[in-house]
């Protein structure tokens, strides 16, 4: 099976100068009409030809750069013998459409009618607005933007980092906290893995707490269909589409887009007697998340998912597979000479000489890494009681334990730490995967005591943010584990094992702050969004530069670190959060498209 390119890379054009790409007669969400019926030109005809269908799943945007964007939809059409459909996106500066640019796309059924759109020559650094038409139906409006060109100094940006969604396991609060556009103020958001899970009912989920979230289809999925449906379902959640509404997302794979605790040539959760061969359920989960995500392809039968981002001259950002392009199968044993063997991989070499000579030649402020599993080291041996771990489901909560994550893997990592060490400065690495809250120093060898962690400073700092709703530690003994873990983990600075949330990264040329936040409850639907305040956490890490040479260290002092304010009135005026409202504006822009055809 080939994953084939459906991309669509059309310049923008101005509604002025557009010809052959609207459509007339259209009846919008809000119940207004476009314009009038019949007339048009060709173009416009064949868009009146269109049979009717839904926008169901939303809108969502992805991989911002300096002049272009994903955009995202799926058309779901009512006659089931339609194969191509005809879509424009409007795209705009505006929420009311001013002055719009127009592009060409097509919902086909080779895709599962999902459109994506690399909406080319936008202007950096600018917020846009944007919906799909197709026939009668046009889509909500989303909000987006373009990243700071590389070389633009940049003081400032805001984002957020999430992970592990299991639809089943409770209701998605923690998208629901994060659209709040004033609340909030994000430029972007990370996603980084487990956007959605594998498993049948009755695996893994919480069926007492919220009895209504059952995965479909009613079996794990294995076949291109299959994904598809689990892909549709998630997308189909009123607090994912608000999310996805109101930033781009820049995303990231973990295993269970795949299944439990996947690599390169197999899988824990994957038994080939029962579920066929690995390459073609591979490939099919891939196709789907290709499908289905709004990530950029590298080209039609590439499996590359790793990628770059430059925020101006303040961040550049690599995003990583951990899981897919280049992991060896995990190690046995956590003991031995397996998980330290130089010729076992996490990543492939191509993508390791790709992030090491891209961290040695960068000029940002800040390195990011974006990627899925714990980079930093995890002594659990001496903790109180590890054996109350032994019924937790394996690759879930007990990922310290495990050979899945970076200290499974002691070469790959030493690779980069080399060269870190004595060369690239202020790095910062993003982890997902493990349903918990850590913020730790990174070091060669953080448990000896005449070693590096009491003579130097940190190589980087990693943030590992909560789960969206898939369970952390029991309580009690999330409370045991997180006070001990410091003891014999020095280089832990922070660990909250139990609440569902996210980390809100607040980042200046001086400071990088990392918000944890956490909902009050992912059980009680009438309570989505709400944050528990009593619990936020805040760790911070100071820019190392000429004027600041102190030891690269985490903050931890809560009575030194201030939570960071929202730029609101620069939200307010400069880019709003989509509304329902900007459905009339939409109308108008189609009123205006259709006329402009029918004169042609």
């Amino acid at each position: 099976m080939k994953r084939r390119s459906f991309l669509a890379t059309t310049a923008c054009v101005p509604l002025a100068g557009l010809v052959g790409c609207g459509g007339s007669g259209s009846s919008l969400p809000d119940g207004s009409e476009s314009g009038p019926s019949g007339g048009g030109s060709d173009r416009s005809d064949e868009f009146q030809q269109v049979s009717s269908g839904r926008f169901e799943h939303g809108v969502a945007s992805g991989d911002p750069l300096e002049d272009r964007v994903i955009l995202w939809t799926r058309f779901t059409p009512d006659d089931s013998t339609q194969t191509s459909i005809p879509v424009q996106v409007i795209v705009s500066e505006t929420p009311e459409f001013a002055e719009p640019m127009v592009f060409a796309a097509t919902a086909d059924e080779k895709n599962d009618f999902c459109v994506k759109v690399d909406a080319a020559g936008l202007k950096p650094d600018t917020w846009y607005y944007f919906s799909f038409v197709a026939g009668n139906e046009a889509s909500p409006v989303g909000r987006t933007r373009t990243f700071p060109r590389r070389t633009q100094r940049v003081n400032r940006v805001r984002f957020a980092t999430v992970s592990c969604s299991n639809f089943p396991y409770g209701h998605f609060s923690v998208y629901n906290a994060l659209a709040r556009v004033e609340d909030r103020d994000l430029d972007f958001v990370l996603h980084l893995g487990d956007y959605l899970y594998e498993y049948e009912p009755g695996t893994y989920d919480d069926p007492a707490s919220v009895p209504n979230r059952v995965h479909s289809p009613a079996n794990e999925i294995v076949s291109l269909s299959d994904y598809r449906e689990r892909h549709s379902q998630y997308k189909r959640d009123p607090d994912l589409q608000a999310v996805h509404q109101q930033y781009p997302m820049i995303c990231i794979w973990d295993d269970h887009e795949f299944t439990n605790d996947a690599f390169k040539d197999g899988a824990e959760n994957h038994q080939p007697e029962s579920e066929g061969n690995w390459e073609t359920r591979k490939l099919a989960a891939a196709k789907a998340y290709f499908e289905w995500m709004p990530v950029r392809s590298f080209d039609e039968d590439s499996l590359r998912l790793w990628r770059r981002f430059y925020y101006g001259d303040l961040i550049d950002l690599w995003m990583l597979d951990t899981r897919i392009e280049g992991r060896d199968a995990q190690a046995s044993l956590p003991i031995g000479s397996e998980r330290t063997d130089p010729e076992r991989k996490l990543i492939s070499d191509n993508q390791m000489d790709w992030l090491t000579s891209g961290l040695a030649e960068s000029g940002a402020v800040w390195k990011m890494i974006g990627q899925q599993v714990m980079f930093g080291q995890l002594n659990l041996a001496e903790l109180p009681q590890p054996e109350l771990l032994s019924f937790l489901p394996y690759g879930t909560t007990q990922q310290g334990i495990n050979m899945d994550q970076w200290d499974g893997y002691t070469a790959s990592r030493e690779r980069i730490l080399d060269a870190i060490d004595g060369s690239v400065e202020n790095v910062v690495i993003f982890t997902g995967d493990i349903h918990t809250s850590w913020a730790n120093e990174i070091y060669r060898n953080p448990s000896s005591l005449p070693g590096d962690l009491f003579n130097r400073e940190a190589l980087a700092v990693e943030f590992v943010c909560p789960s969206v709703t898939s369970p952390g530690f029991p309580a009690g003994l999330a409370e045991l584990v997180s006070a001990a873990l410091p003891v014999v983990n020095p280089h832990v600075k922070y660990s909250e094992l139990q609440t569902r949330g996210f980390i809100l990264m607040d980042v200046t040329r001086q400071r990088a702050q990392a918000e944890f936040h956490y909902v009050t409850t992912i059980a009680d639907e009438t309570r989505k969004g709400e944050l528990d305040d009593s619990k936020r956490r805040l760790v911070a890490v100071n820019a190392k530069s000429e004027q600041n040479r102190a030891p690269y260290r985490l903050i931890v002092d809560q009575n030194i670190l201030k939570p960071t304010r929202p730029r609101s009135a620069q939200v307010s005026l400069l880019a709003p959060p989509a509304t329902r409202k900007h459905q009339q504006s939409l109308a108008g822009v189609v009123k205006q498209i259709s006329f402009q055809e029918s004169v042609v």
